[in-house]
């Protein structure tokens, strides 16, 4: 697996020994972490303008003393982080039903203390894979709809029939004007959406409305 690139790992577990040595682990596999000492700490680390803007994921202990993991991981679903930054739960053997739990709303997995070094690093590195997985999709769909608002709202009526598979003539007929007409802002419509065709354009509609 190719390492990815300008990644973070955040720790948030309230044991200072732990911290330590997942930093600790992180550097010796050349990975950059940020460690907190509480939810709430990095609660307010992530709140208002933060965003994920490269590679990242967050090793979250499930129980801290103050704002849970669980809590935690609630506040990042509210504030729009999953999936560009999954989560990977470290737990006690008695916390495995909540973090189980944790996974089926989203978390990426979790891992039972006490963990094996190689096996968390490895489902970091599968995190970070799907972190950027996720921003580089994110990435395309605003450009995407970048250069959808970009039509004027005769080319959208356009594209629409376009897409819908009609030929110039009857899109002509449904919206009253010349073929010529059609033909022009068909050739803006392929030209502004990065298309060449109206297969290929259908194509690309089907990526933002399956």
């Amino acid at each position: 697996m190719e390492p990815v690139k300008n990644a973070t790992v955040y720790i948030v577990d309230d044991d200072a020994g732990v911290r330590d040595a997942l930093a600790w682990l992180l550097r010796s596999r050349r990975l950059h972490s940020e460690a907190f000492d509480s939810g709430e700490a990095f609660d307010t680390h992530i709140s208002g303008s933060f965003a994920v803007t490269s590679p990242a994921c967050v090793l979250l202990d499930v129980r801290m003393s103050g704002l849970s993991g669980l809590a935690m991981f609630e506040k990042l679903i509210a504030y729009g982080l999953q999936p560009t930054l999954p989560v990977i739960f470290l737990t006690g053997h008695a916390d495995v039903p909540t973090a189980v739990a944790a996974v089926k709303r989203g978390a990426f997995d979790f891992c039972e203390k006490p963990f094996s070094d190689n096996a968390l690093v490895d489902r970091i590195e599968q995190a970070l894979q799907h972190s950027a997985a996720a921003l580089a999709e994110h990435s395309e769909s605003s450009s995407l709809q970048a250069r959808l608002d970009g039509l004027t709202e005769r080319e959208r009526d356009v594209m629409k029939l376009v897409v819908g598979g009609l030929p110039n003539k009857l899109v002509a007929d449904q919206l009253d004007i010349s073929v010529r007409t059609v033909e022009v802002h068909r050739a803006r419509v392929f030209d502004k959406m990065g298309v060449k065709s109206a297969v290929e354009l259908a194509n690309l509609m089907r990526t933002i409305q399956p």
